[in-house]
C-alpha cells in the first residue's frame, strides 16, 4: 500500500504522502517536528490536537492545514485514513490506512508511557506496522517520568538554596512543555525561553495544564532570578541569551543522557534521561500490540530491531529515510515563505541518531 519514493512514503491508490521530506500536493502527517513537517505542500492533515502547532510551525502555509479528530476516518480516494494518539507530543498521531481488506499503519514518533501533556498512545491492530527505532538497543531503559522529576525538581531546589539560576536544555516543541508540567512552582519562579513559550501558549490554549511562566529575560531581581529555573531550547545554550543569566546551573533532558559521555559532549552540569520516545522494551511490546506479521523498521537502530523480529518469525527490513539525526531545532525562518521567525518560531526533536559512542559498556550505573 505504500511505497518509498524520493518525496517520502507515498500511498499510490490514495495519491497522498505520510510524512513527505519535500513539498507534496497533499501530506498526511504524524506530528509538527520539522523532520515529519515539511513546508510548501498544497494540503495537509494532521489529528485536530496538533492543528495549532502545525500552523504555528508552517507559517504562510498554516491556511493549507485541516484536522482530523482522533478515531474518525476519511476517505481519500477510495483509501480509508485514519488517526490515532502516538503519545509523542501534544496531536502526534499514528496514521491508519486501510484499502482492499489490507491494513497498515504509520506511527511517526511515539512513546508508550503516560504523560499529561499529550493523548496517551493506543495500539492500533494491523497487518503492516512502520515502526521508529530512535532507540532501539537494549541499552535504553527509561525510568519513570515520575523519579526524573523529582531529581529535577531536587537540582533546581539546590541551585535555588545557593542563589544559582538553573538552565536546563529541551526541545521547544514537545521536551520544553513535559518538563514545565514536571516542575514544582513552590521553589521558585519558571522562566521560558521565547520558543518554548509560544510552543507552551498553544498547549495551554488545547486544555493542557502548565504552571504559570514568565519571559526569562526582562528586568527582575537578581534574588528572583537566582531562585528561577529556565526552560530553553539547546540551540540557545552557549548563546549571548544565555550568558546574559551569568553562571548558572545546566541540564540536558534527553533520551540521550542514559549513555555515558553525552552529558560530557553536551558541555552541562547534569543530564536528565527523559524521552519522548520508547525505549528498548515498550518498542517491542509496542510492535506486538498490534498484530502485524510484516514491520518496516526506519530512523535509529534498525538492525537490531529488524533482527529482533526475524528471530520471531515476522518479515522485517529497515526503511532509510530521511527524517534527521541529531538536531537540536528547526526554525520556521529556514522556510523561504515563513511568515512567523526569531525564537518564538523555533521549535525541534530529540533527533533520531545516536551519539557517536553509544555502546553497551557506556550505560550509565
Amino acid at each position: 500500500m505504500l511505497s518509498l519514493t524520493d518525496r517520502g512514503l507515498y500511498c499510490a491508490a490514495g495519491a497522498f504522502h505520510i510524512d513527505p521530506w519535500r513539498p507534496v500536493d497533499r501530506a498526511v502527517v504524524t506530528h509538527a517536528h520539522g523532520d515529519h513537517l515539511t513546508w510548501g505542500c498544497g494540503a495537509y492533515l494532521v489529528a485536530s490536537r496538533g492543528i495549532a502547532l502545525a500552523q504555528t510551525r508552517l507559517g504562510a502555509y498554516a491556511d493549507r492545514v485541516e484536522g482530523l479528530p482522533y478515531g474518525e476516518s476519511r476517505l481519500i480516494n477510495g483509501v480509508r485514513v485514519s488517526l490515532h494518539p502516538a503519545g509523542h507530543i501534544l496531536g502526534s498521531a499514528q496514521i491508519r490506512l486501510e484499502h482492499e481488506g489490507e491494513v497498515w499503519v504509520v506511527s511517526g514518533d511515539y512513546k508508550t508511557a503516560v504523560d499529561r501533556t499529550c493523548d496517551p498512545f493506543e495500539p492500533v491492530r494491523c497487518h503492516t506496522f512502520i515502526t521508529e527505532s530512535t532507540f532501539g538497543l537494549p541499552i535504553y531503559r527509561w525510568e519513570a517520568q515520575e523519579t526524573v522529576f523529582a531529581q529535577l525538581n531536587a537540582w533546581w531546589r539546590a541551585n535555588a538554596d545557593q542563589g544559582r539560576p538553573s538552565l536546563v536544555f529541551g526541545y521547544a516543541l514537545g521536551k520544553a512543555q513535559r518538563l514545565l508540567a514536571g516542575l514544582d512552582p513552590s521553589i521558585g519562579p519558571i522562566r521560558t525561553h521565547g520558543a518554548v513559550e509560544t510552543m507552551a501558549e498553544r498547549y495551554r490554549a488545547a486544555g493542557v495544564e502548565l504552571p504559570a511562566t514568565q519571559p526569562a529575560t526582562g528586568a527582575a531581581r537578581a534574588e528572583d532570578i537566582g531562585r528561577s529555573i529556565i526552560v530553553a531550547p539547546p540551540n540557545a545554550d552557549g548563546s549571548n541569551w544565555a550568558r546574559a543569566f551569568g553562571n548558572p546551573a545546566t541540564a540536558f533532558a534527553s533520551g540521550w543522557m542514559r549513555v555515558r559521555g553525552a552529558r560530557r559532549r553536551r558541555s552541562v552540569d547534569r543530564g536528565f534521561t527523559l524521552s519522548d520516545h520508547v525505549d528498548w522494551p515498550s518498542l517491542l511490546d509496542a510492535i506486538t500490540a498490534t498484530g502485524a506479521q510484516r514491520v518496516w523498521v526506519t530512523h535509529g537502530f534498525t538492525g537490531p530491531v529488524v533482527r529482533w523480529l526475524e528471530e520471531r518469525g515476522l518479515e522485517a527490513r529497515a526503511l532509510a529515510t530521511r527524517y534527521e539525526g541529531e538536531r537540536d531545532d528547526v526554525a520556521v525562518s529556514e522556510s523561504p515563505d515563513a511568515s512567523a521567525g526569531g525564537d518564538a518560531a523555533v521549535a525541534g526533536d530529540e533527533g533520531k541518531t545516536a551519539p557517536d559512542a553509544a555502546t553497551t559498556d557506556e550505560v550509565t550505573p
